[in-house]
């Protein structure tokens, strides 16, 4: 009995000591890097082009990439005690604060795997691995143009300060997504679900925020993440406005089952719920977007499995 107990001792001492150095190993190393394979690729932008990329941009990039100077020049992202502090990038054309020594290949490869050109992942949240390969030529064409957006900006944004969970988060839970070895491309607009899929995953990556949390998200089989788009993941902004997203599931009890789809597009493009009150500061109106492309993302969430989870909403 005595030698058991011996050995369950050097066991779980053992056990012990490893779990001492993988923590060491996460609070006290650097963050990973990663190897760049950008694409040789070059851009033709044209007026139609750009457009379409300042639409995307000012209605998806601009929630987290805007700055006091009403640029694309970045600020305090995420501020807490468990993840710590992280700004978003500043995506101006400037040559040393921005992108402004980027190539459209190393864009892309950015758009696609959240690598930037030095190698440090810029996170998940960055990174577009499903976007047709026109949409992001627009996000690049933008970029790149003369807008008051992205003409250079010297802001810089104070290194990340991250908690032992937020090291752990980019060392161990979440990986850069491949860059495509085949073009993608969109369906069209005259498959209306196959469209409001990819607007709903791949264009406006809805179920990044609608789903059970960021890190059980699947980026690569939307469908396959934890609580697809049955809400429930807590977020919070550099402004510590918090928010519980919602459950846009079917489910007639606790998702929206019951809604019709004019309430729909007034939630998604006025920020407005059926009862009259205002979606959180993190769930902005989507006004941009067309009426055929809300109605197909409608089309497509009454597609999606009902999910039955009560979302509280945040005050």
């Amino acid at each position: 009995m005595k030698k058991i107990f011996k050995v369950l001792g050097y066991t779980l001492g053992g056990l012990l000591v490893l779990l001492l150095l993988f923590a060491a190993y996460i609070q006290f190393t650097g963050l990973p890097t990663y190897e760049v394979k950008a694409p040789n690729l070059k851009i033709a932008p044209d007026s139609a082009l750009i457009a379409e990329g300042r639409r995307i941009v000012m209605t998806d990039c601009i929630m987290c990439h805007r700055g006091s100077d009403d640029k694309l020049s970045g600020h305090l992202w995420v501020d807490d005690g468990i993840f710590g502090k992280l700004s978003s990038a500043n995506l101006t054309q400037h040559p040393i604060a921005g992108i402004g020594q980027y190539t459209d290949g190393e864009l892309a490869f950015m758009l696609r795997t959240g690598i930037k050109r030095n190698g440090h992942f810029a996170g998940p949240f960055m990174s577009f691995p499903l976007m047709a390969d026109d949409d992001v030529a627009a996000i690049i064409a933008f970029l790149r143009s003369d807008a008051p957006e992205v003409q250079p900006s010297e802001r810089r944004q104070p290194p990340a300060e991250l908690k032992f969970l937020g090291k752990l988060f980019y060392k161990v839970m979440v990986k850069p997504t491949p860059y495509p070895q085949q073009a993608i491309t969109a369906p069209p607009p005259s498959d209306k679900i196959a469209w409001g899929r990819y607007l709903a995953t791949g264009k406006w990556e809805c179920y990044r925020c609608h789903s059970a949390g960021f890190e059980t998200n699947n980026d690569l089989e939307p469908e396959k993440s934890a609580g697809y788009f049955g809400g429930g993941n807590p977020m919070e902004d550099g402004e510590h406005n918090k928010a519980v997203s919602a459950n846009i599931t079917p489910d007639p009890e606790t998702g929206i089952g019951k809604w019709t789809e004019a309430q729909f597009a007034e939630a998604v493009r006025f920020g407005k719920r059926p009862d009259g009150t205002s979606l959180s500061p993190l769930m902005p109106p989507m006004s941009a977007l067309t009426d055929a492309e809300v109605s197909a993302l409608w089309a497509y969430l009454q597609t999606v499995p009902p999910v039955k989870n009560a979302v509280a909403r945040v005050q």
